[in-house]
Parts: C-alpha cells; structure tokens; sequence
C-alpha cells in the first residue's frame, strides 16, 4: 500500500461503502471526506495538546 492509498484509505471506503467509484468524478466526494476525517483528528490532537 502506497501512502498515498494510505492517506486517501477514508474517503475511499466510505465511496465504496455506497457504491461510489473513487476514482471518478466522486473523487471530490472523497476528498470531502479525507478533509472531514483529517479535520476531526487533528482538532482533536490540537485541543489535547494546547488544552
């Protein structure tokens, strides 16, 4: 597995969860959900570390 496949392993399983193909134009879909994902995780690292 590549680190790019790693990096986008979130989003591409939700697309796949829903029969979506990833790697067409539901790559914005994933990228929204990489985005959401990656955005919870490092809110959550940052309120731990600062808080």
């Amino acid at each position: 597995m590549a680190l790019a496949e790693l990096i986008l392993w979130p989003g591409t399983k939700v697309c796949q969860h829903f029969g979506i193909d990833p790697n067409s134009d539901a790559g914005l879909i994933r990228w929204m959900i990489n985005t959401l994902v990656y955005l919870v995780i490092m809110l959550a690292f940052v309120w731990i570390v600062v808080v």
